[in-house]
């Protein structure tokens, strides 16, 4: 009981912090998405070296900090359309990342550590793993309709959650078969459909609210609650070969950065190009 208590306080305030800074300005949000990227980060690195790696940690992070700030600022900071420039960014971003991993390659030979080609691996990882979906993910706002909305990752973080406490409720009740026990011994085949269902049913209650199209935020529902087991999963996997249980202990009762944003890591490229695909034809 006191550590559901704990639990549930801390993850009340998470979602103040969390729906606070979305919905106060762009600068807001995007100072959120920079504090979980600099904490995903150091977890995964430290993930990295329990598993027996040696990352370039302090170089990793900067590369990714850097690819964040260069995204936040030219979709935030300019005022033509977004989509207008996305072509532009994604070019930058990709010879900015191509001038990076030399930097990696020549650190490494100063380093002198062990198996080189996996430190570099585990530095290279940790920014396509933590710091490219949340770039990623500052272009939601306006992705879909060309300005800046809020509400669209609001929701979007909405069906993210629905998505967790409904596998959670159904698991927990009805959960008989096993998902993926190597794993994860506690999630279920009746967790995951339980989820998947509350994640469809958050986006179409989302299309109501928002007076949008229902058929666009089904499809984005289910996409991010399929990608966002996965995501689970994955960082389920990282922490069982570096032998711990949870990959921090920032936030009370819930663990570390990724063991609460993990989903959201996972299935935000996946819904990235969903919109892209799809958003234009709906």
């Amino acid at each position: 009981m006191k550590n559901l208590l704990i639990r549930t306080l801390s993850g009340l305030v998470l979602i103040g912090i969390f729906v606070g800074a979305i919905l106060w300005s762009q600068w807001s949000f995007g100072v959120l998405l920079l504090l979980i990227l600099v904490g995903g980060m150091l977890e995964f690195y430290r993930l990295a070296e329990e598993s027996g790696s040696s990352p370039q940690r302090w170089l990793g992070l900067a590369i990714g900090v850097v690819l964040f700030l260069l995204n936040f600022v030219v979709t935030r900071v300019f005022e033509q359309p977004v989509t207008d420039r996305m072509a532009s960014v994604v070019f930058a971003s990709l010879v900015y990342v191509g001038l990076a991993l030399p930097t990696l390659f020549v650190c490494e030979l100063f380093r002198r550590k062990p198996a080189p080609l996996a430190n570099v691996g585990a530095t290279l990882l940790g920014i396509l793993y933590v710091a490219a979906p949340l770039s990623m993910l500052l272009y939601f706002p306006a992705i879909y309709a060309g300005a800046w909305q809020p509400a669209f990752v609001l929701c979007y973080v909405l069906v993210i959650w629905a998505n967790d406490v409904f596998a959670y409720v159904v698991g927990m009740t009805c959960g008989r078969h096993r998902l993926c026990e190597r794993l994860s011994p506690k999630k279920s085949w009746e967790g995951f459909f339980g989820g998947i269902v509350g994640a469809v049913v958050a986006g179409l209650v989302v299309a109501w609210a928002l007076d949008a199209d229902y058929l666009l935020w089904g499809g984005l529902a289910l996409v991010a609650a399929l990608a966002g087991v996965a995501g689970d999963l994955v960082e389920s996997m990282f922490k069982r070969a570096a032998k711990v249980k949870d990959s921090g202990r920032l936030i009370p009762g819930h663990g570390g950065v990724l063991d609460r944003f993990d989903a959201l890591l996972l299935a935000t490229p996946y819904v990235f190009f969903y919109l892209l695909l799809v958003g234009r034809f709906i």
